[in-house]
């Protein structure tokens, strides 16, 4: 009976362990918990990422923002599903420490393993210059999404012309290299995300930006689990 009692208590103990390092700082909301029926491509915890590996501090493919711009992002799912499509995320808050790793795979010339995919026509050693990595995100603010649309129907992403993270001009919403009907789905995308409070980055069509964004000169570094 003791050791079923002490068996019990350990239990106990390491579950209140692992709720109390879930836990988010104040400000912050688990995204699926706001918009239940958002859709989560999380790219920085898995491989298919410009790295091509996961990124130190995404320990699970989640989407973390602050209330303030998971509330804003529910009125944008809101009109944007009664046009009969949906969110898909691929990246929201994210930690020092993964820009960091951004920071030191920039700095290994010889890792080139995704170049064809992600930037085939950028060298590495100018990413820095380029403006494609850099040394603090938005994202660590967490205000600033990276996302798409998909059909609610048939689960497909909208064409937009370019992939998530790729890197040249055929991301920038200025771009002269897309079709028509990608540039009509980029319009989509910018006329809900600004109806909604956000603020779009001029060159990556995916990356907008809560306007009054609760912490603008703070950056974290906890972990995305």
């Amino acid at each position: 009976m003791k050791s079923l009692t002490y068996l019990l208590l350990i239990l106990i103990s390491f579950n209140f362990v692992t709720a109390q390092d879930k836990k988010l700082p104040e400000g912050f909301i688990y995204l699926k918990e706001k918009i239940p029926d958002i859709k989560l491509d999380i790219r920085y915890a898995g491989s298919n990422n410009f790295i091509g590996k996961p990124v130190n501090a995404y320990q699970k493919p989640v989407a973390i923002l602050t209330e303030a711009a998971a509330t804003a992002l529910q009125k944008a799912q809101k009109d944007l599903m009664a046009e009969g499509y949906c969110f898909k995320i691929f990246d929201a808050y994210r930690p020092q420490t993964a820009v960091n790793h951004f920071i030191e795979w920039a700095r290994i010339p010889a890792d080139t393993l995704t170049k064809q995919k992600f930037y085939p026509n950028v060298a590495k050693k100018d990413l820095f210059q380029l403006g494609y990595i850099a040394t603090k995100s938005g994202h660590s603010r967490g205000s600033t999404v990276d996302l798409t649309i998909i059909n609610i129907q048939t689960g497909e992403e909208l064409d937009m012309g370019s992939g998530y993270d790729f890197f040249g001009d055929i991301s920038h919403h200025n771009t002269n290299k897309i079709t028509k009907e990608q540039r009509a789905n980029r319009s989509l995308l910018k006329r809900i995300m600004i109806k909604n409070g956000f603020r779009p980055y001029p060159e990556e069509w995916w990356h907008y930006t809560l306007r009054n964004e609760p912490y603008p000169e703070t950056y974290f570094d906890f972990p995305v689990q």
